[in-house]
């Protein structure tokens, strides 16, 4: 097969815009065998961006051949050739503009696009821009947005995905050819490719079946198999002849092998905890190697006493750092086999009953959106071995879909399923069983508490890493979170316009299964689809109730925060309209509670009386939905209960109005409830984090877990542990003392002109290679423009979480992709971002992290302790900056070679009497204040040390 891989740099993307210069690589018997490329003069000056976009100037293109001249060129290579390009609509609209103003035929080939066949045969690359496909294939792309360049390197992704068709099961790609089946007619060509691909594996004879295959899927794994007894495993009885012992490995595996004093101690702490029965508070710096540090004496326990221990993180992340990087390592170095599972909650799983289902009845959207989805999924279900969500990238589209297949408890068949033995979620939860160590995270260690403990293998001994965390998570899950869509979907789930969803599917297929009820049970179906209607109705009009009282009137101010609104509702102080509030809420319940039992009386029928998997297997799906509208009744009316030891809010984006509304309730203290559930009853609980301490003592900490002064140091023993990093010479803090002060919103516009002027100069001595942390995202953006407005002279990008995206990976990856950029950045990226070496020399921090005042949780929160004595600024607003404080200024080091600058722009940490707190908890820098403008000459001197400039500047430390 012939390709023609084609890409244009234009004027632009408009109709009137023109080609600029023409790229194309041919591929010929699966090789590039012939290349094109020309600048075309255009009518037009190039625009200005186009030029910082691409390199291509006025002056390369006024010699170059004029449009028609360089076509006469291109279609010898597009002579019976597939044209293919990455983002194909954009170039082959300019490619047909072309031919038609220079009076050629339009090209009537077939038409594929990279972007949708990476998308499907790799659906765990993480972006699909060119740049990023090349870097994770390891294709050169030296000149990116350069025509040439730019068709080379999408050729060469072209021959990765042939290389990929040319591997696929016979029976994926039969798959693939049904799923492309529908009438769309911008997949029309890639149905003919695939099929192609189908006749050529039939002409050579290659049918044969893929490894593991059931019913007509083709599988990575097997059944998984229940417990087998294991081999007695013996270690030493002295724990320190272990690890000498697996120290002399690490030394055999790595020649530059030292150990950390700072990990050893924490080895040595963690294993006295287990043995002792206590509970341990370790705070370990950046660089000490904690997993290592709690892993190795875990599974040193769990062996020598055949104990499970379980470790939870606070982010998938780590979870699957952990399983990626730390357990390989383990493996190769242990004196005796070990087994570490990886359990998520059960929706991160694939559920394949649901899936085949709606795979095989085309039970999805013929868009063009569903059916890549679809397609990559049947790609990814022959390579995955965990059947987890976190291994392929979906997108927002993808996502909708994923929850139609994810695994839930309440749809579940368990042993009655035919795919039990390959089930995913039940895989995990028997390797977790048979596990030494199981690594979970602490969402689902609390939906764990509140079923009783019937996810979790049982444990006595626990690690609680990222433990900064666990108090927040556990105030998000012992509450309750409902949203508009939490029902909705779960009504449209049961039937939407159209005569579509579950109830009508499970009628039809009573009409026709000849039992002798079938027309009573569809009568009864019929009444529960007219309440679903009347159900939704009231759900409405209670959202559209409360955002129409409440956020209406703040949506001018929302608009300036990024659209987010918040209002908190507090018992005895609730709005005058609240009864009329209540009586729609009396509907809800009344329609959802005649739905329920309509819906749940014929379920229930059938479910005795006909004996028919596919019925069955729909009567399972829908229960799910039952449990979801249950739910959702009954946290509304929680929500409008308003007890007295809980807070109450509700959220919205003002773009998408009573839809996106969110009710929270969460209980204000819970530090009584994680003693109850947590340290009282385990026998050894080690709370783990590179930010634990506040002015170098653990009694923030302490309090927010249930560890307060009542618990005694026999009980739990504390542990700071520095940092093996030089922090003295390698980073230099640096604050402006006479930067202008921010009192709320007055003095903000002189407070963000000068931040602006002062970041402009400092990106332009270090090349960029600047994260900017911000507290506001209405600032972030005010800075964002103006800074690219500055900086537009410069090869100096900006970047700004938000604006240019809201993918944190996605950001970080261009940031650290390309050496010359400053990327701005709110919440998310204060925390577990991880960017080692040159491309994160400065890190700058606007203000710092204090949680907004009237946040709900922190105003009820504030109330708590002011009505216990305590003072809520200094007992909690503070102790809660400060460790934000201490994660944000832990991006800039991540590695014993790493070194930087960090700029403060709040004056607040030298002028006030709690601002010590956050610049004594930090590990132990060089600190200087001094003017804003010798702060700029300091910060030359530190990038370009040859040039000494003379400063009078105030040091500290």
């Amino acid at each position: 097969m012939k390709y023609a891989v084609i890409d244009f740099e234009t004027t632009g993307s408009g109709h009137q815009d023109e080609i600029i210069q023409i790229g194309c690589t041919l591929i010929e018997h699966d090789r590039i065998t012939d290349q094109y490329s020309s600048f075309v003069k255009p009518v037009q000056d190039i625009p200005e961006m186009i030029t910082q976009l691409t390199g291509i100037t006025n002056e390369m293109v006024q010699e170059a051949p004029v449009l028609d001249e360089a076509l006469r060129e291109l279609l010898p290579y597009l002579e019976g050739a597939v044209f293919v390009a990455h983002h194909a609509a954009f170039d082959l609209g300019f490619l047909q503009r072309a031919l038609d103003e220079c009076g050629y035929a339009a090209f009537q080939g077939p038409v594929l696009d990279t972007v949708d066949i990476l998308r499907v045969l790799f659906p765990e690359l993480p972006s699909l821009q060119l740049s990023m496909v090349s870097g994770a294939f390891e294709i050169d792309h030296e000149r990116p947005h350069q025509a040439d360049s730019d068709a080379e390197a999408t050729a060469e992704a072209l021959l990765r995905c042939i290389d990929k068709m040319e591997s696929l099961p016979y029976l994926t790609l039969q798959r693939l050819s049904h799923i492309f089946d529908a009438p769309r007619a911008s997949l029309h060509d890639m149905k003919w490719w695939i099929d192609e691909w189908i006749v050529q594996r039939e002409v050579q004879g290659r049918l044969e079946e893929p490894v593991h295959a059931y019913r007509q899927w083709a599988l990575a794994v097997d059944d998984w198999k229940d417990a087998a007894e294991l081999e007695e495993r013996e270690l030493p009885e002295d724990f320190e002849a272990f690890y000498t012992e697996l120290v002399e490995a690490l030394k055999l595996k790595f020649d530059r092998y030292e150990e950390r004093e700072a990990q050893v101690t924490m080895i040595h702490e963690v294993i006295d905890a287990f043995e002792k029965q206590k509970h341990l508070i370790v705070e370990a710096g950046t660089g000490t190697g904690k997993s290592l540090g709690y892993l190795i004496p875990s599974l040193y326990y769990s062996i020598k006493h055949e104990q499970k221990i379980t470790i939870s993180t606070h982010t998938i992340n780590l979870q699957e750092q952990i399983r990626q990087r730390d357990v390989p390592l383990l493996n190769d170095i242990m004196p005796v086999p070990f087994e570490a599972a990886v359990l998520k909650g059960r929706s991160h799983y694939l559920c394949l009953r649901k899936f085949e289902h709606k795979m095989n009845s085309k039970d999805y959207d013929a868009q063009k959106e569903q059916i890549l989805w679809a397609a990559q999924m049947a790609i990814w279900l022959g390579e995955t071995q965990t059947g987890d969500e976190e291994e392929i990238h979906l997108g927002p589209k993808g996502m909708e879909s994923w929850r139609t297949v994810s695994s839930d408890a309440d749809s579940c068949l368990n042993r009655a399923c035919p795919w039990f033995r390959k089930c995913f979620y039940h895989r995990a939860r028997n390797q977790a069983n048979q596990a030494d160590v199981v690594i979970t995270n602490h969402s689902l260690l609390f939906t764990d508490q509140k079923a009783d403990h019937r996810l979790l293998p049982a444990y006595q001994r626990l690690i609680i890493d990222e433990a900064h965390q666990f108090e927040e998570t556990a105030g998000r899950h012992l509450g309750t979170e409902t949203h508009y869509f939490t029902l909705t979907n779960a009504l449209l789930w049961l039937h939407k316009e159209g005569n579509i969803g579950k109830l009508p599917q499970l009628s039809e297929m009573l009409m026709h299964s000849g039992y002798e009820k079938a027309e009573k049970w569809v009568d009864a179906l019929d009444q529960a689809i007219h309440k679903s209607i009347q159900l939704q109705q009231s759900w409405d009009e209670f959202f559209e109730k409360v955002y129409g009282e409440d956020m209406v009137p703040l949506e001018a101010t929302a608009m300036q925060e990024g659209g987010q609104a918040v209002v908190r509702y507090k018992p005895g102080e609730l709005p005058a309209y609240w009864p009329s509030l209540k009586e729609i809420e009396e509907n809800i319940h009344v329609h959802s509670s005649e739905l329920l039992k309509t819906l749940q009386k014929a379920l229930d029928e059938v479910k005795d009386e006909v004996d028919d998997y596919d019925i069955q297997s729909v009567l399972t799906d829908i229960q799910g939905s039952v449990k979801d509208i249950e739910r959702c009744r009954d946290e509304m009316r929680l929500f409008l209960s308003m007890k007295k030891d809980h807070v109450y809010w509700i959220e919205a984006n003002v773009s998408f109005r009573h839809k996106s509304l969110q009710f929270f309730t969460v209980p204000i203290d819970v530090s009584y409830l994680l003693k109850e559930k947590f340290f009282d009853v385990k026998e050894s609980i080690v709370l783990t984090s590179a930010t634990l301490s506040v002015n170098r003592n653990f009694a923030y900490i302490r309090e927010q877990v249930g560890l307060g002064s009542e618990a005694s140091s026999e009980d739990v023993h504390t542990v700071q542990l520095s940092s093996p990093f030089n922090y003295r010479e390698n980073v230099l803090v640096c604050i402006p003392r006479d930067f202008p002060k921010l009192k709320g919103r007055i003095g903000e516009k002189e407070y963000v002109e000068e931040l602006i002027r002062s970041l402009a100069e400092v990106a332009k001595i270090t090349q960029g290679r600047m994260l900017v942390l911000f507290t506001s995202y209405r600032m972030l953006r005010d800075v964002h423009g103006a800074l690219k407005e500055q900086l537009q002279d410069t090869s100096i990008q900006v970047l700004g979480q938000g604006v240019d995206s809201n993918n944190r990976s996605k950001l970080t990856k261009w940031f650290t992709d390309r050496a010359q950029s400053v990327l701005l950045g709110t919440s998310s990226f204060w925390e577990g971002v991880d960017i080692p070496g040159e491309a994160l020399s400065c890190l700058v921090i606007v203000r710092l992290p204090f949680q907004p005042p009237n946040h709900p949780v922190a105003e009820a929160k504030a109330e708590y302790l002011k009505q216990k004595n305590k003072n809520p600024f200094m007992d909690y607003t503070v102790p809660q900056a400060v460790i934000r404080f201490k994660q944000g200024f832990g991006r800039l080091i991540r590695t014993s070679s790493d070194r930087g600058i960090v700029l403060i722009y709040d004056t607040r940490v030298i002028d006030t009497y709690y601002g010590k707190h956050f610049l004594y908890s930090l590990p132990g820098p060089k600190m200087e204040h001094m003017s804003k403008q010798l702060m700029i000459e300091r910060v030359r001197e530190w990038f370009e040390p040859s040039q000494a400039y003379p400063l009078e500047a105030q040091k500290k430390g």
